[in-house]
């Protein structure tokens, strides 16, 4: 009988050296014949270990459940601690300041009403959206967005006023009520902002206050800016103008022209809630302007100490939307020693996911 060639011996059977694998867990799934991994708590635990975005699921869990958990008396009493910061009971209360990021179609789904139990239960403490983020959350309160089809044809929907988002339908009619309701609103915040106007109030209204303004005109405990509003979690969004919000704005400086808003007092607010944080973790779901916007008011501070993105952006065309964490560890957008997750996967899926498993699990 011939031997094997020697030389293919060597390449197909030769010996491992998995001596740095002892402490590293086993690639296994759920096993639905155990009635544990039959229930959402069961079959998540075990997408850790399961491989590919599940494990990286796993990883968000685990990465959220540290920026929770993250208190100041974890960390050495530094000399230019404030006296009042110096006490072990007083580092124990305080903990990282989240910042949570979506875009607007995360509204425009039904992870609309995820975000919102975060804010109506406090669990994060900043907010990063874009402009149809607002306003399509304030439309909901008015009329609902219905369910649809990814292949409708825009020419069939066009002529019966059917915006399509996705596989959903928003009418027209949304759009005008929505512009009905806000149109007295500028108004009046015109007239205050008039009223001010050589006093010793004087201002201007910046996005994050035209959103606060909005959550309480809007009076609906169903709206994500309802509950921000009631819990002073600020809602940043600098580009309030890219949307109804924008064409509301348009045909009002047509009527009434002299409405000024701010967004350099955002930049300065947004800014400091990270230069003031004592550790700072950051929650991002989508890509573009969002991402960025919390990434850079946490480079301010030499980069956030936690780190969750979900998106399927990919990196090869060299969008921050795509970028791994690592390209904001070199921007000095998230430390060095954090250990940041990225999961590439639909956010309608893995976000409500991730919530059930961290805020929602251990509220």
């Amino acid at each position: 009988m011939a031997a094997i060639p020697g030389i293919a011996a060597q390449a197909v059977l030769g010996k491992s050296d998995a001596s740095s694998l002892e402490n590293t867990p086993a690639c296994q799934g759920p096993d639905f014949t155990l009635p544990i991994d039959r229930t959402l708590d069961g079959l998540l635990g075990k997408l850790l270990t399961t491989g590919f975005q599940a494990t990286n699921i796993g990883l968000a869990v685990k990465e959220i459940e540290r920026m929770r958990a993250w208190r100041l008396s974890d960390e050495p009493v530094k000399e230019d601690d404030d006296d009042d910061l110096k006490s072990p009971e007083a580092r124990r209360d305080v903990k990282a300041k989240i910042f949570l990021g979506f875009t607007s179609n995360m509204i425009s789904s039904g992870v609309r009403e995820v975000i919102r139990y975060l804010v109506q239960h406090k669990h994060v403490d900043v907010i990063v959206t874009t402009g149809g983020g607002i306003e399509e959350d304030l439309m909901k309160c008015l009329a609902p967005h219905k369910m649809g089809d990814f292949a409708l044809r825009g020419a069939d929907l066009r002529p019966k006023g059917l915006n399509r988002i996705g596989n959903l339908l928003v009418p027209n009619d949304t759009y005008c009520q929505f512009e009905d309701w806000l149109r007295p609103i500028l108004h009046t915040m015109h007239d205050e902002q008039e009223a001010s106007m050589g006093t010793e109030q004087q201002f201007h209204w910046t996005p994050s206050t035209m959103i606060d303004r909005f959550g309480k005109e809007i009076d609906d405990p169903s709206s994500v800016y309802y509950w921000c509003h009631k819990n002073n979690i600020p809602v940043f969004c600098p580009a309030i103008t890219d949307g109804s919000i924008g064409d509301m704005l348009y045909f009002h400086s047509y009527k009434r022209p002299g409405f000024i808003v701010d967004i350099a007092g955002d930049i300065r607010r947004i800014n400091d809630e990270a230069v003031r944080a004592k550790a700072t973790g950051m929650i991002i779901v989508g890509g573009g302007l969002v991402k960025h916007h919390i990434c850079n008011a946490n480079l301010m501070r030499n980069g956030a100490n936690f780190a969750v993105f979900v998106n399927t952006g990919q990196e090869f065309d060299g969008s921050d939307s795509g970028a791994r964490p690592d390209e904001a560890v070199s921007w000095g957008k998230i430390r060095a020693d954090a250990k940041p997750v990225k999961v590439y996967m639909d956010a309608s899926v893995a976000f409500p996911l991730i919530v059930s498993q961290t805020f929602a699990k251990s509220p």
